[in-house]
């Protein structure tokens, strides 16, 4: 099984950058499409990008489409998330997760706080 590490969570302004990291451990790293959640305070956890084993395939949601980009670096097992011209907003738990091709979310980080002050 895969264990999963965020960091680089932070306190930054509005139109300000970030870059989220995701260390992977315990198994081979390009079995695994890897993605990134987040759940701001009251509201649901929501899908934010994932990212194919070939680091080319990629998805987005609509709210981050255009300032996020995802990728791998499959010989370093990590995956990165870097977000660009961030919102209010984009405040949220983001947590890195992985799965096996198009099955369950089944592994995840504990999580790193992005804060975007106004």
């Amino acid at each position: 099984q895969v264990q999963l590490a965020e960091s680089g969570g932070g306190l930054v302004q509005a139109g300000g950058s970030l870059s989220l990291s995701c260390t992977a451990s315990g198994a081979t790293f390009r079995w695994y499409t890897m993605g990134w959640f987040r759940q701001a305070p009251g509201k649901e956890r929501e899908f934010v990008a994932a990212i194919r084993w070939n680091g080319i395939t990629t998805q987005y949601s609509d709210s981050v489409k255009g300032r996020f980009t995802i990728s791998r670096d499959n010989a370093a097992y990590t995956v990165t998330l870097q977000m660009n011209s961030l919102k209010p907003e984009d405040t949220a738990d983001y947590y890195c997760a992985a799965r096996v091709g198009e099955s369950e979310w089944n592994y995840w980080g504990q999580g790193t706080q992005v804060t975007v002050s106004s």
